[in-house]
């Protein structure tokens, strides 16, 4: 049974995301799979008997609501401070950037928390939509439009609606993921849209692999890609050793200051991390270990 606390949250988590949607309600409220009326009794208070529980339950996951509440804060490290810099520069030129770096630094987390900061931003997990068309149509659903019906007219709305949108910019997560003709729709969303979206692809080392797979190989459409997110990888993570110590010390430590509650020393946490050449989804484990 959903409580009427759980329907208030996602009520107000869903309040509070609207003024970073720069469409109209009902296009905001196709985001959760919801109508503008919905939305608009939404608006006046309700919560009772206007939608099912499963629906209430999916909306709660994709705003990330969560009832048991999180100590979790968030820390503004080198990665996050970056990766904001990177797609605000997008966004305010409609330019794209990919960054491909080492897993566990904290991209997905510092992402999906800058979208939540910034109008006409979205957030795109690549891993839960690998083929053309799952992709196209999470994209749609992403962006508040119907993904429905054709795929050729799912398509054709997406870019005129990106195109009329106050400077949007999309954040492709795990975009090493995508199938070959899943990413060659970039291509053509790029060209559909270039001067009035901007994209920011991330990755690890498998997306850079992929890249530079396909150009190598000649394979249609890697070096098209490649050129029109600027032609170069952003990456956060020093190469040489001394450089990359000293850069996942501070990363640990700044994380594990702001987030450990537990007796054992912040300092023993990050050592242990360093020592198994862990990442923060380690640290996590051992400061709830520790608490």
């Amino acid at each position: 049974m959903i409580t009427s606390e759980y329907k208030n949250s996602v009520r107000t988590a869903l309040l509070n995301r609207r003024p970073n949607f720069g469409g109209t309600n009902a296009q905001f409220a196709k985001i959760y799979g919801i109508s503008g009326s919905i939305y608009s009794r939404l608006q006046n208070g309700e919560t009772e008997r206007i939608i099912s529980d499963s629906q209430w339950i999916q909306i709660g996951r994709e705003l990330e609501v969560n009832t048991r509440k999180s100590n979790w804060k968030i820390v503004r490290t080198k990665v996050y401070t970056e990766i904001e810099d990177s797609i605000k520069f997008c966004q305010l030129h409609s330019n794209s950037m990919v960054l491909v770096d080492d897993c566990g630094i904290g991209k997905t987390f510092s992402a999906k928390n800058i979208v939540k900061t910034l109008a006409n931003a979205f957030y795109i997990d690549c891993s839960q939509a690998k083929s053309k068309q799952q992709f196209v149509k999470l994209l749609a659903k992403t962006i508040g439009l119907d993904n429905k019906g054709k795929y050729i007219d799912v398509k054709s709305n997406l870019k005129y609606y990106l195109n009329q949108l106050e400077r949007p910019v999309i954040i492709l997560d795990e975009a090493g993921d995508l199938e070959y003709t899943a990413f060659l729709e970039l291509k053509e969303f790029w060209n559909a849209t270039d001067g009035f979206c901007g994209w920011f692809m991330m990755g690890a080392d498998g997306l850079k692999a992929k890249i530079e797979k396909g150009i190598n190989s000649k394979k249609v459409g890697f070096a098209e890609i490649f050129s029109r997110f600027s032609d170069e990888y952003i990456k956060l993570t020093p190469i040489a050793t001394d450089k990359k110590k000293a850069f996942r010390q501070e990363l640990l430590h700044q994380v594990a200051k702001a987030n450990h509650t537990g007796t054992i020393p912040v300092e023993n946490l990050v050592k242990q991390c360093l020592d198994k050449n862990t990442t923060l989804r380690h640290l996590d484990t051992l400061i709830k270990i520790s608490a």
